[in-house]
């Protein structure tokens, strides 16, 4: 065969890909769709996922099917989507603790901004900064102020190294330029329960977890660490209102797909995201379990990940963690 011969049928077969691709495009969906989450069945993950697919079933008129493979802290699930093929029915349900993970391994078989075409943030779950009612700082400025008269003497903790809320502590330390100790827990539970106690002054619990505490007196909330106002914490500012200017560290969710899928699947599947999400009946729903509703274009989604990639680089050196 000639090379010219050779040129044109490839030619060829990859006009006849992209045909089949655009003929997909305009009849998608055309059967189930896949949406696949690294974390296990009950957590803040699936209540995003479940409900969210229920009401693309609703749209699409095809099941939306939610598959639960938890392990290796979801990059397990992110490598196999990466490698599926670009159709629009694997989706990832992607987390900002997936890219915290993916920051501090050094070989991973994948990269989140080459590797996947983003589709829309979906919801993110606000943490709130409390403190021991023993602490003598009413608001963040005070809180602020107390750590640069004492530094290195008050403590925070977390759910663990490479936790949320163990850079959600580093992000206030660089920010507010103050130096206080980090104390990994077991869990974030762990942590919010020993600042109840006592044993150490502040903590970053979500808030549903902190709300039974803060009623009962155990806790004080000082603000949310989120750039917007929690649903359940109406009344408390958020730390961006408080001085820091930016700061925005929430848990959040949303839906990828792997790398080329069609720009007008895409479009679908953002359009019936926002569609699904942005309704009186999830936002409610999704209030109780201490989610927030916010969906996005898929260029604004892309953005988020680039800019948090860059964040959580910097904030696991500022931390001391070397990637495994």
């Amino acid at each position: 065969m000639s090379r010219h011969t050779t040129m044109l049928a490839a030619f060829f077969g990859l006009n006849g890909i992209l045909t089949a691709l655009s003929a997909q495009a305009q009849t998608y969906p055309a059967r189930p769709v896949h949406i696949v989450v690294g974390y296990a069945a009950g957590g803040g993950a699936d209540t995003t996922a479940r409900p969210v697919a229920q009401k693309l079933s609703e749209i699409f008129s095809q099941p939306v099917v939610v598959e639960n493979r938890p392990g290796a802290s979801s990059s397990i699930v992110i490598e196999r989507v990466s490698k599926a093929a670009p159709d629009g029915y694997t989706l990832l349900q992607l987390s900002s603790p997936g890219i915290a993970q993916a920051v501090l391994r050094i070989k991973l078989p994948y990269d989140l901004n080459r590797d996947f075409t983003p589709i829309s943030l979906m919801t993110f779950a606000p943490a709130v900064l409390v403190v021991h009612p023993s602490v003598p700082a009413r608001n963040i400025r005070e809180l602020i102020e107390l750590a640069r008269t004492r530094p290195n003497q008050l403590n925070y903790g977390s759910s663990g190294l490479g936790g949320s809320a163990h850079f959600a502590g580093e992000l206030f330390n660089l920010m507010a330029k103050v130096s206080i100790t980090h104390v990994p827990y077991k869990g974030g539970a762990d942590a919010v329960v020993a600042t109840a106690a006592g044993q150490i002054e502040i903590s970053y619990p979500s808030i549903p977890s902190a709300l039974p505490l803060i009623a009962a007196g155990k806790v004080r909330p000082l603000a949310v660490a989120s750039i917007k106002r929690a649903s359940m914490l109406a009344a408390v500012p958020t730390l961006d209102e408080s001085g820091l200017a930016g700061y925005d560290l929430s848990v959040w969710y949303g839906l990828l797909g792997p790398a080329g899928i069609p720009r007008s699947i895409v479009d679908s599947l953002n359009t019936a995201i926002s569609k699904a999400v942005n309704t009186a009946e999830m936002k409610e729903a999704m209030n109780k379990q201490g989610l927030e509703t916010e969906t996005s274009t898929p260029d604004q989604f892309a953005t988020l990940i680039r800019n948090e990639v860059v964040l959580y680089e910097k904030l696991s050196k500022l931390a001391g963690l070397k990637p495994e």
